[in-house]
């Protein structure tokens, strides 16, 4: 399984210029962290009676809200404020209604966070890590036993499934993969189908419904840790570098005041028993607690990616 491709192409990427990946224009970055600033007028600021939460629609919403069920109990009392979860079924939807002033508080996925950034006004300030502060996934290339399917180039020809064009590991870093160290066009050398999530992915792939697909291996892991597929369902044949995970935050325009105890509800959450600590604690490294962040570090290699696949942060 190799991982040298994805440090060579962010190392291409850093020397050239590719697609346009500005801020919307009505976002200021002032202090230069790559993060839309509060607006200095408080006529602009929103403090909501009811805080919207939305976690990323990797897998089934009805599992990850009773998952979430403390932590918006906790972010209740801390903020002062009725918390609601917002299920949301796809990164388009979850960008869209942060941009549209209807989501506040929210977890997005590694791929879609430099566009909720960009384009929808998010504010990450906090990752999911161990004890220890380790934190991160890899993106793996899976397929079934018996497939046929042993090595990269074994796609050719065949199906492949991603998940979304606004996930990092379900579809961008992959297709760079594959287009640049394997010389594999989408709809050429093999035919791409998009499943919509992560889990849909795996199962797929666990069903024999697809002959491959891109997933991220945190998802793959609690999968298995819960049940819903088994270890020897599925077979990597490439597994990437880490990258960040599911970067939580708040929007923009955020009252100052009210976002600071949102922050404070995220570092002050009490994980032991939790089932937020059932849950993501199956993954590897186990996640179990919030740490800081700063959006311009860790993301600065999914940036890369997203500039060496030609990908606009523009808003649609």
């Amino acid at each position: 399984m190799r991982r040298v491709f994805l440090h060579t192409l962010v190392a291409a990427a850093a020397l050239l210029t590719f697609g346009a990946q500005a801020m919307d224009p009505r976002f200021k970055d002032s202090n230069g962290d790559l993060v839309a600033d509060a607006p200095t007028d408080p006529k602009e600021w929103v403090d909501p009676s009811v805080l919207v939460f939305a976690y990323t629609p990797v897998e089934d919403p009805s599992v990850y809200a009773k998952v979430w069920d403390g932590f918006i109990q906790h972010l209740s009392k801390v903020t002062g404020k009725r918390v609601q979860f917002f299920p949301v079924q796809s990164n388009a939807a979850q960008i869209e209604a942060m941009r549209a002033g209807r989501l506040h508080v929210a977890g997005f996925n590694t791929g879609s966070t430099p566009l909720a950034v960009n384009c929808a006004g998010f504010v990450p300030f906090a990752m999911m890590a161990s004890k220890d502060d380790a934190y991160g996934y890899e993106m793996e290339i899976i397929t079934y036993p018996g497939s046929g399917i042993e090595k990269i180039e074994d796609i050719r020809g065949k199906k492949m499934a991603f998940t979304s064009e606004t996930s990092n590991s379900g579809f961008k870093a992959p297709s760079a993969l594959l287009r640049d160290q394997f010389k594999m066009e989408a709809g050429k050398d093999y035919t791409p189908v998009f499943s919509g999530k992560h889990d849909n992915s795996i199962l797929g792939v666990a069903n024999k419904d697809y002959p491959a697909a891109a997933i991220a291996n945190s998802v793959k892991k609690r999968m298995e840790a819960r049940g819903v597929v088994k270890p020897d369902a599925t077979k990597v044949i490439y597994k990437s570098q880490t990258f960040p995970t599911t970067a939580y935050g708040y929007v923009y325009n955020l009252k100052p005041e009210l976002a600071t105890k949102v922050k404070e509800a995220f570092f002050s959450f009490p994980w032991e028993g939790s089932e937020l600590a059932k849950e993501f604690n199956k993954s590897e490294p186990p996640q179990e607690k919030f740490i800081p962040i700063s959006y311009k570090e860790a993301w600065q290699v999914v940036r890369e990616i997203d500039r060496a696949m030609n990908v606009s942060y523009a808003c649609k």
